[in-house]
């Protein structure tokens, strides 16, 4: 069978645009959302705090996840992250604090954000409804007035470098019913775990305040994608050395801290030697011959395994740097 160049040629031209505009999709990493302002409505609707912050992140991120528009750290990677760097739930908010974790998890940018309203709409009446009791909200028991639930959040897309702030999106959602039982009366919205609140279940997305909820991640989520021109591309430039060889399986130096990812490859050297300054004895030069490849594996704070592949036999010492 013949195949036609002018066939081969249309192929190639419409693959090549996909993969460019694969590549070229930036990697974000999305902080749980402060709640502290909206803290005490959250035990009034719920009869226990509930991190409601993390719950918006989550269907933020999987909003992401389905557009495509950007390319989203994973959770678990970003709780480990999180963990080493000893960052607290007080620092999520902190465009500076944000922006150096961005720069180990080796993103492009940041999304910090805050909940800035999450209840009724109506604001004449009493927290507690007709009685005062502080469980009335949560209970259902608001008075003979009906009320709808209004959802506010607010992000921002933060820098990686400079921790400027380089956009800022309001999402608004209300619910299109409204009730005297604005979380579902009874814990119907927990997804299971001890009661712990599950904004992702279908139990929740069916109460009040889910339907709010919902509404702003959505509306909060057209408006950042719309933002991703306005993000500019970080190129992490990773240098190190080989700490330790066993057959083709390599350790070396540098971790997430310097940004190194699971499944990069960075190309492997031999030092050959140093040219020094002959007044100064200053370093001007290291000559380097190339060995081959290595594909990162696995990777914690300082260090990360890789599996080597090349015609050459690495030793401890022999350098590593980003694959040109």
């Amino acid at each position: 069978m013949k195949v036609s160049i002018c066939c081969v040629l249309t192929v190639f031209c419409a693959i090549v645009p996909a993969f460019a505009q694969q590549s070229a999709k930036k990697r974000v990493a999305v902080l749980d959302f402060d709640y502290a302002t909206v803290s005490s409505s959250v035990i009034q609707i719920f009869g226990s705090n509930q991190d409601i912050g993390k719950g918006i992140t989550d269907l933020l991120v999987n909003r992401f996840v389905k557009d495509q528009t950007y390319r989203v750290i994973e959770r678990k990677a970003l709780d480990k992250i999180l963990a080493e760097q000893n960052f607290s739930n007080s620092d999520r908010a902190d465009p500076t604090t944000a922006a150096k974790l961005a720069r180990v998890l080796g993103v492009d940018a940041i999304v910090i954000g805050s909940i800035t309203q999450f209840g009724r709409d109506d604001k004449h009446l009493g927290v507690g409804g007709i009685g005062g009791h502080l469980g009335a909200f949560g209970a259902g028991r608001l008075g003979k007035k009906e009320s709808k639930a209004v959802v506010a959040i607010t992000a921002r897309i933060i820098n990686t470098e400079t921790a400027e702030i380089l956009a800022s999106e309001e999402g608004k959602g209300e619910s299109k019913r409204s009730g005297l039982n604005l979380g579902g009366g009874g814990g119907n919205w927990a997804g299971g775990g001890a009661g712990a609140l599950d904004m992702g279940s279908s139990n929740f997305g069916a109460t009040i305040i889910g339907e709010a909820v919902h509404e702003a991640v959505e509306n909060l989520a057209t408006a950042l994608e719309q933002d991703a021109n306005r993000l500019p591309t970080t190129v992490v430039r990773l240098n190190g050395e080989i700490a330790d060889v066993s057959g083709n399986t390599l350790i070396i130096n540098i971790g997430s801290k310097a940004g190194v990812q699971a499944g990069a490859q960075l190309q492997v050297r031999h030092f050959v030697r140093e040219v020094k300054d002959p007044g100064t004895g200053k370093v001007l030069k290291r000559i380097t011959t190339p060995l081959g490849t290595m594909t990162v594996t696995e990777v914690d704070a300082d260090s990360a395994t890789g599996t080597f592949s090349g015609a050459g036999a690495p030793k401890v010492g022999d350098s590593v740097e980003s694959a040109q």
